[in-house]
Order: structure tokens, then C-alpha cells, then sequence
């Protein structure tokens, strides 16, 4: 009890200190930040406060997709949980919650050397480090030019890059380590429940965090089988994931997963064959290797076990992060955004040879330790004097041009959908709900042909294509940056294709709003059923014939206008007269858990070529109910979360009685 007292006011040391390094950030609002994606999440949380408690479907991006696929829902559920309590702004809300894990992650690994049994001071030693320093910096010119005064990464591309997310779950990882370590060597339920919670907190925070987090813990597992030989923990390890998917079960379902593996095929950077074929013969070779040292090095001797484990996490990130860095070595995804977890490691391995020089018991080997240390130390004096300047405030945000066109739109278009770029996408739905054709960051993009077509729309050099694009897929207006826009991006290329349409908003500083030419301003329409059937996909981006015959469709079919109105995010109405042989498209993205009622019957519903929504009504005047209905996979994962914390309860309760009964 004294040692948990002990460890519990070192953490709280430990967060304060963090705290004070970098106090402004913790109540910002604005910064010169502008270009940073965290206006993605800041968005989503201000969407989530506005429409809480659960949205299920997102209307404002992708032409629709569910609110679940964004984004995992730790960091949007915290902020608007933040915001609501205590009035901030959401802006201010995503800092408060990013910076707080942020301050508590330096806490986390100190928990984790103690949960280990390493020394109190070597314990603060590497909790200090994290919070200062960045060893990546030694193998990573481009990461030492980018940190200015050698701001460390985490905090760098948390301030700078908008990863609040990944570094948050970064943050909980230690502690996940941490209880699950105790759960593996004591075996006791309320360790492996501690472990649980802290590892569907880290999932539930960030994708890549949890990938960090599947490596850390596959290398601790194996790290308890070499230096234990002892199958009781196998039902630990294996109890721990399942418990925590158990807890995410509820969002984190079947065709999430499938969604996020597709659209991956739109991020930046992706693995390539040869580096399959080498990671796997390198991790053979270096598996067998480092087991049979380590075998003979290690084999029953439970007091090495934290020795394996740091020298497995230091081998395997390095691998990863700097095989990339210097060979383009790439599995899956951008090893790149792990440098803070390959920091992480790099600290741990060097507090642990700092250690072993220590207990050497050598008056050289510790003076040595001493230097070292204060030569490490000296290098973050320049971080120390700047921290509270890594980024600046914001004087005032409504001079900024992606504040001024959301303006300008919510005031004079408010129902319209718009194809944006640039920050000015980033930044679209963070004071108003305004409906874009693209999204924050490209994360559950349910219709990819919204992709396709913002690819066609910034670089193509035609009009042609991109205004029969803009038409199907119901845009009301076009945003383009200009070679004088603040907009730093100014992703869309060739302005002049408009040039022949008057201009809805020109500020006179580089950035123009377009209006497409659209029959009815509702992005619902009656059209000859057979007409639109007879219609073929566009083979490509450029196939006009395709695009022309699609649009003729939506555009110049029956004169009966129809009316969409919206009853929160997960309703829609419909009212329009319908014609024998003609159907009702809305033009939102089809999901198969949407459907669509008239007159107390079931319609069927069905995708049209564009991914959008048709409903076969029966002729007549026409109130379409269309409701997006709980699927049943989101059903049966609530059950399982359910379930799970019955289960978690249970084990609590059994750790608290096993606790009383040992005392008594």
C-alpha cells in the first residue's frame, strides 16, 4: 500500500511538471496552425455536441456515411464531453483533452519502469527524458530540422500536424503495458480488467496507436514466454485483447474494419512487395536469432524479462521506422508517424543501459551515467526556454479566409453542397454544419467515387468532365484558392475552366466560390426509372459520354421538382409526385441499413451507378419517410460491450473479495 501511495504521488508530480512545460496549450483556441489537420477532429467534435448524443449518420461529408466510420470515438466523444461541461469552445475543448493525455501519457512511463520493477529514479529518469527529449533526432536530420529548438516529437506533431489523436492514445500505452505486465505476473482479475480498459482506451483514441500498441504487446507476451516458460499466463494474454475488443465491440464492427482497410488505398504512403518479402525473411532470421540468444541468456530467469522485452520494442521500431527512413522500407501504412513511438523505445533501451552502468557499482561506470545524463539534459535547454512558443495564438479567426467562406456560405447557402480544398476543407465544419463534397481526412469515405472525382476536379484541365462531375454527384459550388489566397494549398489547379460562370463570392484575395448549374436546388429528383437504369458507369474520370447521358438523366427528366427536408442527421423527407415508370433519387450515399416508408409501407430501395439512394415509390403524391436504421452488427456489438462489462464488473468485485479475504 505505501508503494502505491508512493507511485500515485510521483505520477501526480510527474503531470504537474508536464502540465507547467506546456501550459498555454492546455487553453488555446486558435493558432498559427492553420494548415493542421486537427481542425478535422475539432470539426467532428462540434458536429457530435450539435446533434448529440449519437449521430449514426454523417450528412455533412462524402455525400453521407455513417458517423461511426470517421473516426474512432474516443477523441471526438472527449472534446464534446469537454466542451459541454465546461462551455469551451470545441477548439478549445480538443486541446484541453489532447494536452491532458499528453501530460498524463510522461506519468505513463513512469508507471510502466515501476510496474516492471525498475529502480524510483531511473523511473523518473525516463519519464523526464520522454517529456524533453527526442533520440530520433540522432538517425532523423529531416525530424531535427523540422522540431525548430528540439521540440520533442510527440509534442511537435501534436502542435503542429494535428496528431492529438495518435499521441493520445501513445499516451495510454504505457499504462496498458503497465496493467498488463502486472496481469501476466500476478494473474489477478483486477490487473487483467485495468489492462482491458486501458487497452480499448488506446484503440478507441487512434488507429496507429493501436497498431503500436498490437506491436508493443505481441513483443511483451513473447518476452513472458522466454524468460518464464510458464503456459498459466496464456489464458492472460489471450483474455486481455479479448476483453477490450469486447469494449469496443460496439463501434468497432465488421464492416468498419472493411471501410478503413479500403481507404487506405488513399493514404500517402503504401507498402510495397519487396519490403513484405524482406520483413518477413528479417523477422524469421531476427525471431530465431534473438530467441536462441536470449534463450540461453534469459530462459527462466523472470528478473530479464524487461530486459527482452525493451530490446525486442528497440529492434522491431527501429526496423520499422528507420528502414523506412533510409531504404523506403514499407509493409503497411506510414511507418513515418511512428517516430514517437520509436522515441519511446529508444528512451526505455537508453534508461536501461544507464541502469546497468549504475549497478555496475563502479565509481567510473557511474560518473559516466552522471555525464551522460547532463549532457542529455543540456541539449533541451533551448526546448525548455521556448516551450510555451512551439505554436502562437490567434488573434482573431474570423480573418481568416476558411472562417470568411464558411461564413459567407452559411449566411447565403446554408443547405448547399460545396467541393472544397485546402484548409478551407479541413476547416469547413467547425462553426456551422455545412455540407462538402470531401471530408476532413478521407477516413470513412463510404461512396468512393467522391474520391475519384476530387482528383478529376483538382487536376483535370477540362471543364467538361468536371462540371457533369459536379452535377451528378448534386454540388451546388465550387471553391478555388487563387495564386493571391491565404489558403496555403490551393489544391485545386486550373481556374479559368469556370471562368465562363459568374462568380458567387469573390473576396477580392485569391479565393472565388462558382455555382454549378443545377435544375432544382433540392438534391432530390424524379427521374424515368427505366432511363436511369439504361445508364452505364463511367469508365473513367474523363468518359463525358457516360457523365453526359447520367446528368441529361437528373437534370432534364420530368418537370415534378421534389422537396428533401431533414429531421436531424438519421431522417430525411421526400415529397414529390411520381409518375408511373418513374422512381425518386436522392442524392445521398446508399447504405444498406437506410430505408424508406410511405404511407406505413416498406419501399425498396436500391443504389443507382453513383452510389446515391433510389426509391421505387407508386405513382402518386409522395411523403417518403427515408430513416437510417441501427444495423444489426451495431446491435449485436453493443450486447457484446454490454456483456463485456458485466464481465469486467465481475472481475473487479473478485479482486476486491480475493483483496479482504488475504487481509483477513
Amino acid at each position: 500500500m505505501k508503494l502505491r501511495r508512493q507511485i500515485l504521488l510521483d505520477c501526480l508530480l510527474l503531470f504537474l511538471c508536464a502540465a507547467a512545460l506546456v501550459r498555454p496549450y492546455f487553453t488555446n483556441k486558435y493558432t498559427n496552425q492553420w494548415p493542421s489537420i486537427e481542425s478535422t477532429f475539432i470539426s467532428d467534435a462540434r458536429f457530435l455536441a450539435a446533434h448529440w448524443p449519437h449521430p449514426q449518420w454523417q450528412p455533412l461529408w462524402y455525400a453521407g456515411t455513417r458517423f461511426d466510420y470517421i473516426y474512432p470515438p474516443a477523441v471526438r466523444y472527449g472534446t464534446a464531453i469537454v466542451s459541454k461541461i465546461t462551455g469551451f469552445w470545441p477548439v478549445k475543448a480538443y486541446h484541453f483533452y489532447t494536452m491532458f493525455f499528453y501530460c498524463l501519457g510522461i506519468a505513463g512511463v513512469y508507471v510502466l519502469m515501476r510496474a516492471a520493477g525498475r529502480a524510483r529514479g531511473f523511473a523518473f529518469l525516463g519519464a523526464a527524458a520522454t517529456a524533453l527529449m527526442s533520440p530520433a533526432f540522432l538517425f532523423m536530420k529531416d525530424m531535427r530540422l523540422d522540431s525548430g529548438p528540439l521540440v520533442p516529437v510527440r509534442l511537435g506533431v501534436m502542435l503542429r500536424y494535428g496528431e492529438g489523436p495518435h499521441i493520445a492514445a501513445l499516451s495510454l500505452i504505457p499504462f496498458a503495458l503497465a496493467f498488463a505486465w502486472l496481469a501476466l505476473d500476478r494473474r489477478r482479475p483486477a490487473w487483467v480488467a485495468l489492462a482491458a480498459i486501458s487497452c480499448a482506451a488506446v484503440v478507441s483514441n487512434n488507429f496507429y496507436g493501436a497498431t503500436s500498441l498490437a506491436m508493443f504487446y505481441a513483443i511483451l507476451v513473447w518476452s513472458f514466454w522466454i524468460t518464464r516458460r510458464n503456459s498459466k499466463f496464456a489464458a492472460t494474454a489471450i483474455a486481455i485483447p479479448l476483453l477490450a475488443y469486447g469494449l469496443t465491440a460496439f463501434w468497432l464492427v465488421p464492416s468498419y474494419l472493411r471501410i478503413t482497410a479500403h481507404n487506405m488505398q488513399y493514404l500517402p504512403e503504401h507498402g510495397n512487395m519487396w519490403s513484405l518479402w524482406v520483413a518477413i525473411v528479417v523477422a524469421i532470421v531476427v525471431a530465431v536469432a534473438f530467441k536462441v540468444a536470449a534463450g540461453r541468456w534469459a530462459l527462466n530467469r523472470p528478473q530479464r524479462t524487461w530486459v527482452v522485452f525493451v530490446i525486442g520494442c528497440v529492434l522491431f521500431f527501429s526496423l520499422d521506422v528507420l528502414g523506412k527512413y533510409y531504404f523506403d522500407f514499407n509493409v503497411v501504412g506510414d511507418p513515418h508517424r511512428l517516430v514517437p513511438e520509436l522515441d519511446l523505445v529508444l528512451l526505455l533501451g537508453a534508461a536501461l543501459l544507464l541502469e546497468w552502468l549504475w549497478n555496475r557499482r563502479h565509481r567510473a561506470a557511474r560518473v559516466a551515467v552522471c555525464v551522460i545524463v547532463a549532457a542529455a539534459l543540456a541539449t533541451t535547454t533551448g526546448y525548455i526556454r521556448l516551450a510555451w512558443h512551439v505554436v502562437a495564438p490567434w488573434p482573431d479567426y474570423r480573418t481568416r479566409v476558411e472562417y470568411r467562406v464558411t461564413d459567407w456560405l452559411w449566411t447565403h447557402l446554408p443547405d448547399a453542397r460545396v467541393c472544397t480544398a485546402g484548409t478551407v476543407r479541413f476547416w469547413f465544419d467547425a462553426w456551422h454544419d455545412l455540407a462538402q463534397l470531401g471530408g476532413g481526412s478521407e477516413q470513412g469515405l463510404l461512396n468512393p467515387i467522391v474520391q475519384d472525382v476530387q482528383w478529376e476536379i483538382g487536376n483535370g484541365a477540362d471543364a467538361a468532365p468536371a462540371l457533369l462531375w459536379l452535377q451528378a454527384l448534386g454540388v451546388d459550388t465550387i471553391y478555388f484558392a487563387g495564386p493571391d489566397s491565404e489558403e496555403p494549398y490551393k489544391d485545386f489547379n486550373h481556374p479559368e475552366r469556370f471562368a465562363a460562370i459568374p462568380p458567387l463570392f469573390d473576396d477580392g484575395k485569391g479565393n472565388t466560390l462558382y455555382r454549378i448549374p443545377r435544375r432544382f436546388a433540392s438534391r432530390a429528383r424524379v427521374i424515368e426509372t427505366a432511363r436511369l437504369a439504361a445508364q452505364h458507369k463511367p469508365r473513367s474520370n474523363q468518359d463525358v459520354e457516360a457523365l453526359r447521358g447520367y446528368v441529361d438523366v437528373i437534370e432534364n427528366g420530368p418537370d415534378s421538382p421534389a422537396t428533401l427536408e431533414r429531421e436531424g442527421t438519421d431522417v430525411m423527407r421526400v415529397r414529390a409526385r411520381v409518375a408511373p415508370g418513374q422512381s425518386i433519387l436522392v442524392q445521398e450515399t446508399y447504405d444498406p441499413a437506410w430505408q424508406a416508408w410511405s404511407n406505413g409501407r416498406r419501399l425498396p430501395l436500391r443504389a443507382d451507378l453513383m452510389g446515391f439512394m433510389v426509391v421505387d415509390a407508386p405513382p402518386g403524391e409522395r411523403e417518403v419517410r427515408l430513416a437510417f436504421v441501427t444495423p444489426l452488427e451495431n446491435r449485436l456489438g453493443r450486447a457484446l460491450t454490454v456483456i463485456t462489462l458485466i464481465l469486467l464488473t465481475l472481475l473487479i468485485l473478485a479482486a476486491g473479495f480475493m483483496g479482504r479475504k488475504r487481509r483477513s
